[in-house]
């Protein structure tokens, strides 16, 4: 998945829930080896330091674990992406619900799009 950024919000942030959707999909793997810093930064064209910061909140997040010998590993605690995964569902959910009604749908019709579009 190439790194695409927007202008409305930090870009810390960004890499943050970037590098969270490639954990929580299997691109990164339980217990792989993540690309050093300066790897991931020069991929993502940022800073260093921006991306320090977005790691270090995925390791207080308990997705990455620091190991000083082997670098930064995908933690193998399966319930905490389960977690993510369905709090990121929940959201995309409640966003979902939130704009159909200001399209002024109900939630019968919201349920018949949702099943016209799992027959497509």
């Amino acid at each position: 998945m190439p790194w695409k950024f927007k202008n409305d919000r930090p870009i810390y942030t960004q890499l943050l829930e970037q590098i969270e959707q490639k954990i929580i999909s299997g691109e990164y793997e339980m217990g792989s080896k993540l690309p050093s810093v300066r790897e991931l930064a020069a991929t993502a064209a940022v800073n260093p330091n921006t991306m320090q910061r977005a790691m270090s909140e995925l390791e207080n997040r308990g997705l990455i674990i620091t190991n000083r010998t082997a670098g930064r590993i995908v933690t193998d605690d399966e319930h905490i992406l389960v977690q993510i995964r369905e709090s990121r569902a929940k959201d995309f959910t409640e966003n979902y619900i939130r704009r159909m009604s200001e399209l002024k749908y109900d939630k019968e019709e919201i349920i018949r799009f949702i099943q016209k579009g799992e027959k497509s």
